[in-house]
């Protein structure tokens, strides 16, 4: 098989070239720009483009398929020549579920959770010694690439977003993997550049929802209003399995899952079901992991033998640095309800820290005046806040200039600290106080290039 792929660059994408070219295919691809990790991953497996930017000649009759990235672009002129040569296109999930189309399927769906529900299904499943293969939005700890394609495995879990497919496929990701099990974890509005309101983003669920097929299972959240409304008319034939935080008690900094009676078997006990993990959040998603691994046929001591090691995935309460009293955390926070749980999650874990919260606006929505007021209060649990953001990145995104003022009316805190230049920020973190404080940095970015590393052994060092 020789197979094209138009934005090879991409997180996901770049993950899928280095699978197949595993599995045998030749693989070649473009790209206008590719940062790391993808530049050295793909390096390492002689798949980066010799050069950047679109080449049509690259597109010829030999090839069995173009797979289209979302950061092309609709008149990509290598798409352009796909198409005028009758070669097939695919989206990035399309070409999954041809893979997979003979595997039962796991689809974790959400507007948050769903990278760490997947990676706790994956670490769970693999500590089991079952043969699975897989795709997640990030990196978990213990597995070489975020995604697996095997022609073996009998299983594939799947991390399902709800946003486009391709430049040229305007549905959902996850519609296109058709589950036998699926989960939602909850729904808030996000991805306002392409569902301007939020019924229109609340519909994706539903269609998810209505594409289970008959004696499928459909696993939610049943704190979620929003899932309660829309799973009522799931299939009548579809199970419903409903979830919700798992018991727990919290001593001495270290959350312990509570096993019920029922489950408490083989020596599992509360004093052995230690979490590497934290935060009201995170026994959600243990709960909706458990329930899917129940549908797959593990028992609950094969689970909770496996789950307190999981030491959660990257850039979700990721910690950076510790020294004395000082932490640092990283986290993908970026939508309003993402922000909440995890200041409320640190809030709950450090009582006595100082909790300093520093979120950058990164995304369309997030950068959107009309949709500031969606964080209202989400940085309440915070001592002390600052937001930062580019006025460049608001110019590419051709949206209405961000003031301020504006800002701080949509979070709801008038103390709140805004910041536009990334000298100022890194001169800010610099002065703040660092005895029995926790730094909490949310990004789905990277403020702007700051090497969080380096900041991070910075401020627990002074």
């Amino acid at each position: 098989m020789k197979i094209h792929f138009i934005a090879i660059g991409g997180s996901a994408m770049h993950g899928l070239a280095i699978e197949l070219h595993k599995k045998g295919y030749e693989v070649t691809g473009s790209d206008d720009e590719i940062y790391e990790p993808a530049r050295a991953n793909l390096a390492r497996c002689n798949l980066l483009p010799a050069e950047t930017g679109w080449f049509p000649d690259k597109i010829h009759p030999g090839l069995n398929a173009v797979i289209l990235g979302m950061h092309a672009r609709a008149d990509n002129p290598e798409l352009k020549q796909a198409q005028n040569l009758k070669i097939p296109v695919f989206s990035y999930p399309e070409f999954i579920y041809e893979q997979s189309k003979n595997k039962k399927r796991v689809v974790v769906a959400g507007s948050h959770g769903k990278t760490t529900i997947t990676g706790i299904i994956l670490h769970v499943l693999r500590n089991n010694g079952i043969d699975f293969d897989y795709m997640s939005g990030a990196a978990i700890p213990g597995f070489d690439s975020n995604i697996r394609l095997t022609d073996k495995a009998p299983l594939i879990v799947l991390e399902g977003d709800e946003y486009l497919s391709s430049p040229i496929d305007r549905q959902p990701k996850f519609l296109h993997y058709k589950s036998h099990i699926a989960l939602i974890s909850g729904i808030a509005w996000d991805h306002i550049n392409v569902f301007p309101d939020p019924d229109i983003y609340t519909d994706q669920f539903r269609k998810f929802v209505r594409q289970i097929p008959d004696r499928g299972t459909l696993i939610f959240c049943v704190d979620d209003p929003l899932l309660k409304e829309i799973t009522k008319n799931s299939p009548p034939g579809v199970r419903k399995i409903l979830y919700g935080i798992h018991p727990h008690k919290l001593e001495n900094g270290t959350t312990f899952l509570l096993p019920g009676k029922s489950e408490n078997r083989d020596g599992i006990s509360p004093e052995n079901v230690k979490l590497s993990i934290f935060g009201d959040h995170n026994l959600y998603n243990i709960s909706g992991a458990m329930a899917v691994c129940r549908e797959l046929g593990l028992q609950d001591d094969q689970f909770y033998r496996a789950v307190g090691s999981f030491s959660g995935a990257k850039n979700r309460l990721q910690l950076l640095a510790q020294a004395n009293s000082s932490l640092i955390f990283r986290d993908f926070a970026h939508a309003p309800s993402k922000v909440t749980a995890t200041l409320s999650a640190v809030k709950k874990q450090f009582p006595l820290h100082t909790i300093i919260a520093c979120l950058e606006l990164h995304t369309f929505s997030s950068l959107n005046v009309s949709f500031l007021s969606q964080y209202r209060h989400s940085l309440d649990d915070a001592d002390q806040a600052f937001v930062y953001f580019n006025p460049h990145a608001v110019e590419l995104k051709k949206l209405r200039p961000l003031d301020p003022e504006k800002i701080r009316e949509g979070f709801g805190r008038n103390n709140l600290e805004v910041i536009s230049d990334s000298a100022d920020l890194k001169k800010k973190i610099a002065s703040l106080s660092r005895s029995g404080t926790v730094l909490l940095m949310m990004t789905s970015g990277d403020f702007d290039g700051m090497d969080m590393e380096k900041l991070a052994r910075e401020f627990v060092r002074q």
